[in-house]
Parts: C-alpha cells; sequence; structure tokens
C-alpha cells in the first residue's frame, strides 16, 4: 500500500540539501515520489511543508532517519551561514568556510555554505598552500617555507601565510604571496594592517569571528573572512517527516 507523507519545517530557517534527501528514498526505492516544495536556498517559516511524499511506508520510514539527518545538518549550517552573510551586507568582504567538516560530508556541508550565500575555502591541501605556524616552525622561517613551496610548485600552487601579528605581516608581504590570513587579531591589529597592506595582497580575517563582532571586522576593509564555526559547530534546523495517508 503506498502512503503519503511530508517534510515540514518545525523552525524558520533556510533550506539545503532537498536533493540529497531525495535520492536517500529513491535509492531505496525508486519509486518512491518526492516532490520538492520549495528550492535549495530557500527561506522557510516553521510549518511550511518543504516536500512531499508517496510510496512505500515501510520503505519512506527505513530512509527517513538519513534523509533528515542530511536536510538538517545542511539546512542548519545554511541558515547560520546566511546570518553572517546578512551581518556584512553592504562592505566588500566574502565569508568563507573552511576544512573543519564532518569527515565524509565535506562536500555536502561546504555545498551548504554556498547554497547560504558564502563561499568555500579551499576543499583540501590539493587546492592551495596555506602556511600555517607548525609548517613555519618545520621549515626553520617563513622565508624557508615559502622557498620550498616555490622550488616545488614554482606559480603553479596559490600560496597563503597565517600570520599573527604585524610584524609577521610585514614579512608576509615582502614574500608577494597570493593572500595573507590574519589569525586571532584584534580589531586595532586588524584596521592596522589593512593600512600597512594597503591593498598589495588580499587579508583574510580568521579566529574568534562571531556574530556579534564580524560586521565590525567587514568594516576594516580586509577582503575575506573564514569561519569554521559555519560547519564544526553547527546546531541541525528541526525537520520532521509526517506521514499523512494513504494513496
Amino acid at each position: 500500500m503506498k502512503f503519503t507523507g511530508k517534510i515540514i519545517a518545525k523552525e524558520d530557517g533556510l533550506i539545503a540539501g532537498l536533493e540529497v534527501a531525495g535520492r536517500c528514498f529513491q535509492l531505496l526505492n525508486p519509486e518512491i515520489e518526492f516532490l520538492t516544495q520549495v528550492e535549495d536556498g530557500a527561506s522557510v517559516q516553521r510549518g511550511e511543508i518543504i516536500a512531499l511524499l508517496k510510496g512505500s511506508a515501510r520503505d519512506i520510514l527505513m530512509a527517513e532517519r538519513v534523509a533528515l539527518n542530511f536536510l538538517q545538518r545542511m539546512s542548519g549550517i545554511a541558515t547560520v551561514t546566511r546570518k553572517f552573510v546578512d551581518a556584512i551586507q553592504g562592505t566588500s568582504a566574502v565569508l568563507l568556510d573552511t576544512r573543519k567538516t564532518v569527515p565524509g560530508l565535506r562536500l555536502l556541508d561546504k555545498w551548504a555554505v554556498s547554497l547560504g550565500g558564502g563561499q568555500n575555502h579551499r576543499f583540501g591541501l590539493y587546492d592551495m598552500i596555506l602556511i600555517k605556524e607548525n609548517h613555519i616552525r618545520v621549515a626553520g622561517s617563513l622565508d624557508e617555507a615559502v622557498r620550498r613551496v616555490r622550488n616545488r610548485w614554482g606559480n603553479k600552487k596559490f600560496i597563503e601565510i597565517e600570520v599573527t601579528n604585524l610584524t609577521e605581516l610585514q614579512e608576509a608581504i615582502r614574500l608577494q604571496v597570493n593572500r595573507i590570513m590574519l589569525d586571532n587579531m584584534d580589531l586595532d591589529d586588524i584596521q592596522q594592517a589593512v593600512q600597512i597592506t594597503a591593498g598589495r595582497i588580499p587579508l583574510e580575517v580568521s579566529g574568534n569571528v562571531t556574530l556579534e563582532n564580524i560586521s565590525a571586522i567587514a568594516r576594516c576593509g580586509v577582503q575575506f573572512i573564514s569561519n569554521g564555526m559555519l560547519t564544526h559547530s553547527v546546531k541541525a534546523m528541526d525537520i520532521s517527516l509526517l506521514l499523512t495517508g494513504t494513496n
């Protein structure tokens, strides 16, 4: 016997992952109909119907938890991302995610960030070279770390350097890399970094970024702000599936 059901938003938010949820049902049983009522990236209100289902009750219930887990997580990521994007509206700053994702779910986590209006930082170590504190310690100096990268890759790899103070910033500028990350700097140092750099190299702020301070950071004039909490501390959106009758 075929049953009908509906997936309902239990709170306001941004929907992401409908295509993934639909695939969960249809991989189990291709005859299950999954009829979306909104598009990925759409804002919904509590009580709004997100999708309708028709098919075997047994198969719908078997796929329910996996489908909702994906949908709830991705929607939670998209929802919080949109809040951060809205907070920097009117500035030139771009919101980036990080590699702080659940193992095996990086593509989905970053897809959800995109649906929320953010942009994706690197997906893996192959995308670009990000030279951080530990790399500098292993190489012996920032100069040596950059030299090794350029000896190995020439100009084929995008190079970003993480700095923690204005002295390190000056050294990174001299090395003429593609981007500089200002790690855990306060607003005064960020403002000074923008003045010192004077647009020669794009700046990215990372560390201790919150909804309360991201607007002030963006107004300093940096080009990028990255935030790991978009994916590593996400609160899943409350979404449920309700069987409504037979068909």
